[in-house]
């Protein structure tokens, strides 16, 4: 594969690999538009995590619920909407403060995972279009030796090494799609893990701090 795209024939590349490269090449242009979307969207909500929940848990101690509140609004992201839904229940029992928390984080740790299931879809079924690319090829292989020794009564090596060639186009870009998509997605599905224990460790915090006082008519 290397050999084409350095002298410019990724077409012949493609062309010569059959009509699986095209739903290859799809796949992608799929995986890349979902790291793309994913590189963004994490860019966007990166925050100081422990200088964000360090103000929260300061003006919560102090009784200051609608200062910690604006900190939140002022810094949105999954971590203060997740902590937004237990202060706006300052003066509630510790199990509706818990309650209201882990609702919010089942709406916003899905935006974390959006999409990552279709980037791990796509790496698993890359390559298995790929080998069905190869065995197609290889078929026609064994039917040109089937040919070849009614017709000829010899096969020539060189006859076969072609198609044999062409047959592993599909298997190399198939592998060339899983591989970075395989790695990245683990790499989004760690920061995901990073991020969702990081919102079960400040949830636990600032309800420790709601729940260790009266906070009724403060706000």
């Amino acid at each position: 594969m290397w050999q084409f795209i350095v002298e410019g024939k990724m077409w012949q590349f493609i062309i010569e690999g059959g009509w699986l490269m095209f739903p290859i090449i799809l796949f992608s242009i799929f995986a890349l538009a979902i790291v793309i979307e994913k590189f963004i969207y994490f860019s966007r909500i990166k925050v100081n995590m422990p200088e964000l929940l360090s103000q929260i848990l300061t003006y919560a101690r102090k009784n200051r619920i609608r200062e910690a509140i604006g900190v939140c609004e002022k810094s949105p992201s999954y971590l203060a909407n997740i902590l937004k839904a237990g202060l706006f229940r300052y003066d509630q029992s510790k199990e509706i403060i818990k309650e209201a928390m882990e609702n919010a984080s089942l709406y916003e740790i899905p935006k974390l995972e959006k999409n990552l299931n279709f980037l791990s879809t796509l790496a698993h079924i890359a390559p298995l279009l790929g080998l069905l690319g190869t065995v197609v090829g290889l078929v026609g292989c064994f039917a040109a030796i089937e040919k070849y020794a009614i017709n000829v009564g010899v096969v020539n090596p060189s006859d076969l090494a072609g198609g044999i060639r062409v047959a592993l186009h599909t298997t190399v870009a198939g592998l060339c799609v899983a591989i970075p998509s395989s790695l990245i997605y683990n790499y989004f599905i760690h920061r995901v893990s990073l991020y969702v224990l990081s919102a079960e460790r400040a949830s636990t915090e600032l309800l420790e701090v709601l729940s260790e006082g009266s906070y009724r008519n403060e706000v």
